[in-house]
């Protein structure tokens, strides 16, 4: 059975040739069709596009992605070719709700914002936006934030008639734009159906707002990015948090420039979330062998130094401060991958 897989992924490569000798690891980037022609299983991650250009001809019978999202996969195509796939749903959301929390934390002390005066408004409540949720009122990671409100919305989930988490009601895109004083979007990017993700906040949105600050840890084409700069010339939009980029790994440089936190699609890098990944990616390949889950899968320890601070606010910027990532961003743009793949140790719990 041969094996090819993204090398960046952590932790991966001693458990995959236990199960076989036959092991591929390669930059995601760098994955061809030669590669996987006589391939079994593909593990990737978002920087592998999996589709006909791919696989077509190819010996693989699983493509399994150690991500949240997969609008990467063809899922189209595969499932009509025979190919299963898999991805990792929730396996990083609770470091991306570390990175809300903590960048919430640091516009309140960079520039000002009264947290406790705000309404926050979370789009898209799956893993992720629930973890969002948990992490500024229950400070799961971090600190709770005392926020005045929130409001959830997740039209999907909404119509499927799914409840919304306890002590919370749904509300439209439309009450979100006129109610929520800070906007942290979590859906996947989807270009058909009723719910299209694609430019959700476009011209639009943004026509008639004042002063909203707008954090993007989904995908970056969920945000139209020229609408995004016009609606910061306007004063619509007075802040920004982006992790992710409508043309990634390029950034558009104005945007760069103008955004208070801006990250290389690193929100959901904590270690405790790549552990979580690879270990949800290695039942989905033991299940194909047929072979038990037997793997210890655990991220490295914080530095023996390390001396988490009694207050809660002050730790969780210890744990992970993201204006660390946007200085290294800021200055290097053109090192965005090199920044994701060489990603330092970061932790969600002291």
């Amino acid at each position: 059975m041969k094996i090819v897989c993204d090398d960046k992924i952590p932790y991966i490569e001693p458990c995959l040739r236990a199960l076989t000798d036959d092991v591929v690891m390669k930059p995601g980037r760098d994955i061809t069709a030669d590669d996987v022609r006589d391939a079994h299983i593909l593990i990737v991650r978002t920087r592998t596009r999996c589709d006909a250009s791919l696989l077509s001809g190819s010996k693989v019978f699983l493509v399994a992605t150690a991500t949240i999202g997969y609008d990467h996969l063809d899922t189209r195509w595969l499932e009509s070719h025979g190919i299963a796939w898999a991805n990792c749903p929730g396996c990083n959301a609770s470091s991306v709700g570390q990175y809300v929390n903590s960048s919430l934390l640091q516009l309140q002390r960079q520039r000002g914002v009264d947290l406790k005066s705000c309404t926050l408004g979370i789009v898209g409540v799956g893993h992720v936006g629930t973890a969002v949720l948990r992490s500024v009122t229950e400070g799961k990671p971090g600190a709770p934030l005392g926020l005045r409100r929130i409001l959830l919305c997740d039209p999907p989930r909404q119509q499927a008639g799914a409840a919304a988490p306890e002590g919370y009601e749904w509300c439209s895109m439309e009450r979100i734009r006129e109610e929520a004083d800070i906007i942290t979007l979590h859906t996947p990017l989807t270009r058909e159906g009723d719910y299209a993700t694609w430019h959700l906040l476009d011209e639009h949105f943004f026509d008639g707002l004042r002063g909203r600050i707008l954090i993007n840890a989904a995908r970056g084409g969920v945000v139209d990015e020229r609408a995004l700069l016009g609606a910061m010339n306007d004063g619509a939009v007075s802040d920004v948090v982006l992790d992710t980029w409508e043309n990634e790994p390029h950034v558009d440089e104005e945007l760069l420039r103008r955004a208070f936190i801006a990250t290389p699609h690193i929100a959901g890098y904590s270690a405790d979330g790549k552990a979580n990944a690879t270990r949800m990616t290695l039942r989905h390949v033991c299940r194909f062998f047929f072979r038990p889950m037997d793997f210890d899968i655990q991220p490295p320890s914080l530095p023996v130094d390390f001396r988490p601070s009694e207050d809660a606010e002050e730790r969780a910027l210890q744990l992970y401060d993201p204006l660390t990532d946007t200085q290294r961003l800021k200055a290097q743009p053109e090192g965005f991958e090199q920044q994701r793949s060489a990603y330092p140790l970061r932790r969600e719990y002291a």
